[in-house]
């Protein structure tokens, strides 16, 4: 049996204690606007995908990229804010979807969730990322400047 030294083991044999420090895991936001301002971050730093939540969502092209570095759309930054998965269900990230799809354009025909979301992903699907990252702190900022 061949031994190949790994990084903790010293020349003598002893082997030593390595602290490895993890990068903290970011507080979830606990309002809306919280989130919609969060949302607005992760679409300024990793892009705007028009479609799905999350390019190429079945991975199938880049496994080795992980889904929170890929581009994603208004409403699976939202979900990723929200739940820190683009695929992720909460009541939150629900009442961000809605609260913003009732903010864009005098919001949708029908009010029911599904139809708030597909008001917010083909809003999302004709604007760039500055112009999403603009309307998401508005939206999310609204109420204080209201105040």
């Amino acid at each position: 049996m061949i031994h190949h030294p790994s990084p903790t083991d010293l020349p003598h044999g002893a082997r030593r204690t390595v602290l490895v420090a993890l990068p903290i895991r970011p507080t979830v936001p606990d309002t809306v606007e919280g989130v919609l301002l969060a949302a607005a971050r992760v679409i300024a730093r990793v892009g705007l995908h028009h479609g799905d939540y999350v390019l190429d969502a079945l991975g199938r092209d880049g496994l080795d990229v992980p889904m929170f570095i890929r581009p994603m759309s208004v409403v699976g930054a939202i979900r990723y804010a929200a739940t820190g998965s683009p695929h992720g269900m909460s009541t939150l990230a629900d009442m961000a979807v809605n609260f913003l799809a009732l903010s864009l354009d005098r919001g949708p025909v029908w009010r029911d969730w599904r139809s708030l979301e597909q008001h917010v992903d083909d809003w999302s699907d004709t604007v760039d990322k500055a112009a999403a990252v603009a309307v998401l702190e508005s939206v999310a900022t609204t109420p204080e400047r209201a105040a």
